[in-house]
């Protein structure tokens, strides 16, 4: 009875053990991307705001970064920030200082862009937290979702966004919305589709207060 009994301890360990070597890490990655592109700037105060919730509520070993969307094509000059917190919290707070210095500067200084790439920005995005392997990876979209693309580039094609939570943010109307209200809910609509049908979850947070609940 005892030989049994202690097998079957022997494998329930074992089976524990498995387990928790399936499990996902506790750390989260947060990838941010900042609309700057016509009057949309006017909306980076509220952003800034967001990125400095974000600083204060995340943790060592977590992951940050922060790009804006303000080209035909993104790329990596569009990176302001990226991080992950290091595992001693003193070196850490002196990188979220770091960061949020680097972002304050380049907020301030913006200028209003003719063409907002947001599928490159997604794709980059995605490709840099699976890069850093968070245990939860969000990607936000501070944007009015309004893709405007230089001519002849293409992004009508499926991204794949698989195990990653994309949260619109302030996704403000634009003024052929209050002319035909149908476009703002086919917008949404598009994105939605884009996020789901590429292995990812989609949510719109208008109200900025419930993102901490989100987070």
């Amino acid at each position: 009875m005892v030989r049994k009994f202690s097998f079957i301890t022997a494998l329930a360990l074992a089976a524990q053990m498995w387990g928790c070597s399936d499990a996902a890490p506790p750390n989260r990655g947060v990838y941010m991307l900042l609309d700057t592109s016509g009057t949309y700037t006017q909306e980076l105060n509220k952003a800034q705001k967001i990125i400095n919730y974000l600083l204060a509520t995340m943790e060592t070993g977590d992951s940050l970064a922060v790009a804006r969307i303000d080209s035909g094509s993104f790329s990596e000059k569009d990176i302001l920030a990226r991080v992950t917190f290091n595992e001693r919290p003193s070196t850490a707070n002196e990188q979220k200082r770091a960061f949020k210095r680097k972002v304050d500067a380049a907020t301030s200084a913006v200028t209003a862009s003719s063409h907002t790439d947001i599928t490159g920005g997604v794709l980059q995005a995605v490709e840099w937290l699976n890069e850093v392997h968070p245990g939860k990876k969000t990607v936000l979209i501070f944007s009015d979702l309004e893709e405007d693309l230089t001519a002849g580039h293409k992004r009508d094609f499926p991204i794949e966004v698989s195990g990653v939570e994309v949260i619109a943010l302030n996704v403000t109307k634009l003024g052929s919305d209050n002319v035909d209200p149908r476009e703002y809910s086919s917008r949404l609509d598009h994105w939605r589709e884009r996020v789901e049908s590429g292995g990812g979850t989609w949510r719109v947070i208008n109200d900025l207060e419930r993102l901490e609940a989100s987070l």
